[in-house]
């Protein structure tokens, strides 16, 4: 009698209708993240400034292949928001699909990142510029890869029947968490190869 009756409720939605405690840590841990990234951008303008040599030292940087990475971020950051959408409205198929073509996509970042910076004639040790450029890339690396296995993580979930319209907030923290890393970026694109250009 009383496992008919355990069958019979229906599974906890959890916080459905309010703030879950992870979306709350997402936040803290953005504002977090995003002042360690302000700081090192911070740091990169004030160093620019003083220094007399020309800026960078290798010559204005190629635009090529940050736009192609600035326009692959973006895309995939609206592909976990559609998959996420489609989660709502009970669209399993289709949320498995976009969130896939997100993964690729931040895959595809890496990728472009690590060709970029083999084909650079200097690294992090040869001046000044080096040193800033390959910290400030290099930690939004990181933050990419942990995004990417995360994106891995949620389609994997997705594809085993964990989310309904009801129950996706995980979907939502770490869809929050690809988006800070998608505009972080943006800031970082802005500042190493386009303000160059400006100087």
């Amino acid at each position: 009698m009383a496992e008919a009756m355990q069958l019979d409720q229906a599974l906890p939605v959890g916080s459905e209708g309010k703030r879950s405690g992870g979306w709350w840590g997402i936040l803290a841990l953005i504002a977090t993240e995003g002042s360690l990234f302000g700081y090192l951008l911070f740091t990169y303008f004030y160093l620019a400034s003083q220094t007399e040599q020309h800026w960078p030292p290798e010559g204005l940087p190629i635009l090529f292949m940050p736009t192609m990475n600035t326009l692959i971020l973006l895309t995939s950051s609206a592909c976990v928001w559609i998959s996420e959408r489609c989660i709502q409205r009970s669209q399993f198929d289709w949320s498995i699909a976009w969130m896939a073509l997100a993964h690729i996509l931040g895959v595809c970042f890496v990728v472009i990142q690590l060709n970029e910076w083999s084909k650079f004639t200097y690294d992090m040790s040869s001046n000044l510029y080096g040193s800033l450029y390959f910290i400030i890339t290099g930690f939004h690396m990181l933050h990419v890869i942990i995004g990417v296995v995360i994106l891995m993580a949620l389609l994997l979930w997705i594809a085993l029947g964990y989310f309904d319209h009801r129950r996706y907030s995980a979907v939502t923290i770490g869809g929050l968490y690809w988006h800070f890393v998608d505009v972080v970026w943006l800031f970082i694109f802005t500042t190493l190869y386009l303000t160059p250009y400006f100087y």
